[in-house]
């Protein structure tokens, strides 16, 4: 009874009759793996499908510093289907995540139910279309954060003050403005005379004001400059994530529709086929 009301559960088999569902559990096989333990990986043969009776299981694609969670399932889920219908490479590696127990659906026992009740195929087909809609749907919303603005809620006041001497200290505003300032400064000790002349020629209370200006701007300016090397850096990781998610989420956009398209061209195969009486019967 409990292997019934897990495949009640499952979308491509809840529009089964109660017969066909004891005839499916009864196919079903247990399997134990303890966590960490690999179900199957990204390439290995798809023979099977698999519900989740207790523990969890995550779905991974890719490997190393490419690895990346695509989902976590837990109890009363199920994964790796579209392995019943193709029998096609796994898009995906499955590892339990703690000690979990499983019940395997082999796919050579689906295929023979299938070919018993060719109408169970429109459910499949109508879970199929639906995955391909929340795919999509993922796909179209904003996937990623705004580095900047989470960088710059992060700021103390002396780092926007860096930020700030740094954005008017390279600046035409600046040049103009300090330019200014040596002319006048030079003209007024060059015509004027003592006492009004405060720095007469070759003015070295300029040049010591000069120096100083440039000792405390040159850290200022490098103080911004590595925070703008920190953002960066942010920027770059944030679009690596975003692109390889995009990749992701488009193989198996692709995958699935690719999937949906052949069993659309095998049930119209079906259907367009001879009958037998009974068949057509039913189908009336």
């Amino acid at each position: 009874m409990e292997r019934i009301e897990l495949l009640k559960a499952i979308p491509l088999f809840e529009s089964l009759e109660a017969d066909d569902l004891e005839a499916l559990a009864n196919r079903l096989r247990e399997c134990s793996v303890t966590g960490g333990q690999l179900v199957f990986t990204q390439g290995d043969e798809g023979d099977a499908m698999y519900v989740i009776v207790d523990g969890a299981v995550d779905i991974v694609a890719g490997s190393g510093k490419q690895k990346v969670t695509l989902t976590s399932l837990f109890k009363q889920q199920y994964f790796g289907e579209l392995s019943l219908l193709d029998g096609a490479p796994r898009s995906a590696t499955a590892v339990a995540s703690r000690d979990t127990l499983l019940l395997a659906l082999e796919r050579d026992d689906f295929v023979e139910f299938i070919k018993k009740r060719p109408e169970a195929a429109l459910s499949i087909m109508h879970e199929v279309g639906e995955r391909i809609r929340a795919t999509n749907e993922a796909m179209t919303r904003t996937v990623t954060r705004n580095v900047l603005e989470e960088e710059d809620r992060k700021l103390t006041m002396g780092e926007r003050v860096a930020d700030l001497v740094a954005a008017f200290g390279g600046s035409w505003p600046f040049i103009f403005i300090f330019g200014g300032f040596m002319a006048l400064w030079m003209l007024w000790n060059s015509l004027l005379h003592q006492p009004l002349a405060f720095d007469p020629l070759p003015f070295m209370f300029l040049n010591l004001f000069l120096s100083t200006l440039a000792a405390l701007q040159a850290p200022i300016i490098m103080m911004s400059q590595n925070r703008q090397s920190a953002k960066d850096k942010a920027l770059a990781v944030n679009d690596f994530q975003v692109n390889l998610k995009n990749e992701v989420s488009i193989d198996r956009l692709l995958r699935g529709q690719s999937e949906l398209l052949q069993r659309l061209s095998a049930l119209e195969q079906r259907l367009s086929g001879p009958r037998t009486p009974a068949e057509v019967a039913k189908l009336s």
